[in-house]
Parts: C-alpha cells; structure tokens; sequence
C-alpha cells in the first residue's frame, strides 16, 4: 500500500463517529470523542509511548473527522475543529465549505505523517475493522468458494462491474456505507454488514 496516497485508508473510526454524532450532534472535543470509543473498545492505547499514543489517536481522529466531513457533503456539514467538533443539517453559512489548502486538513490526511511504516497501519486499521465488526455482526465466506468468484460476489454487492478499480471500490464501498449505516435514515444494519464485509474481503485480495 502507498502511503503517498491519502486516500489508500479508509479509516474505520469515520462509522462509529457517525454513530456518536447522530446520537448528539454537538458538544464535542477532541479528547471527549476519544473517550467515548475507548468506552467502545475501539480505541485503544495505540503505543507505550503516552506522548506517542497521545499523537497517535489524535491523529486517527482528526483524519477521521476530515475525511467524514468530505463524505458528509453536501446534505451535512461537519466542524471539524479539536475543540469543536459538531454535525449540522444547516448548510446555508458560505463558511461551511471544506478549505481544500488547510495545511492542518492536509497534514492529517496525509498517512506518512503517523510517523509509522505501511504495513503498521494496515495492521492497526485491520485490528479496528475487527472490533468494529463486534458491533455489526460478522460472516465468513465459504471455503468452498474460489477467490474470482468470491471476489465477483463481493463486487456485485458494492453493485460494481468485475472490472472495477481499487479506486472505483473505495468511492462505491463509502458511498454505501453512508446511505447503509444504522444512525443514518433508512439505515438498514444487515445491508450495512454485508458491504462492509463485501469491501474488507475486496480490499484484502488487492
């Protein structure tokens, strides 16, 4: 995996904030929305370093947080600030527009700066899906089943043709997850389940 490439990962952490943030839009900080998935074990100490660990999960955070307010537009718009973090359906203020030259914006998007190799945050993004799936339930697929046609089965789930990108499967996978997830209206937590399951399996053949 490139971590020249901001959107290589997509962060596990966008779902569950989407959750809190549904539940109550506003009022949050940067340390409260941590607390709030550790009491979820779904962030947990991250290095043995405390300064280390502290950066670490501001880190997946505040990535998360950028990269749901892009996934949000244009029928939400999320501030996305470490003291003031809040999800409102009002997108009538000229301010509520993503500054795409933000150095901050582009330092959290921008993985090389977790100050960790690749295949360190593949593996820390993995163990998240993991314990995420412990909230929306988990299948396996057949072990009679060849990887082509698992992996034709997965794509037909994303409602993608067999010869779709990566790229085209990271835009349709969040696509979906947004209009399938249980806090959004008309979530539907099954579906929700199945395509997470579809990309992770996808994702993994890549």
């Amino acid at each position: 995996m490139d971590l020249d490439n901001d959107s290589e990962y997509d962060n596990p952490l966008i779902w569950p904030i989407i959750s809190l943030l549904q539940e109550k839009p506003t009022g949050w900080m940067i340390h409260t929305l941590a607390d709030a998935l550790r009491r979820q074990d779904l962030l947990n100490t991250l290095d043995d370093d405390p300064e280390k660990d502290l950066f670490k999960r501001n880190f997946l955070l505040m990535n998360a947080l950028y990269q749901l307010q892009e996934i949000l537009l244009p029928k939400q718009w999320l501030q996305a600030q470490a003291m003031d973090i809040r999800l409102s359906h009002n997108m009538a203020s000229a301010q509520n527009q993503i500054d795409i030259d933000d150095p901050l914006r582009g330092y959290y998007l921008d993985w090389r700066n977790y100050n960790t190799d690749a295949q360190a945050v593949k593996a820390l993004l993995s163990s998240f899906w993991r314990r995420y799936q412990s909230h929306i339930g988990s299948s396996k697929t057949d072990p009679t089943t060849s990887l082509s046609s698992s992996n034709q089965q997965d794509l037909a789930i994303l409602d993608l043709p067999a010869d779709a990108t990566a790229s085209q499967i990271r835009r349709q996978w969040r696509k979906l997850a947004l209009r399938w997830h249980p806090d959004r209206p008309n979530g539907d937590t099954e579906q929700f389940r199945k395509i997470c399951e579809a990309w992770q399996r996808l994702d993994s053949n890549t």
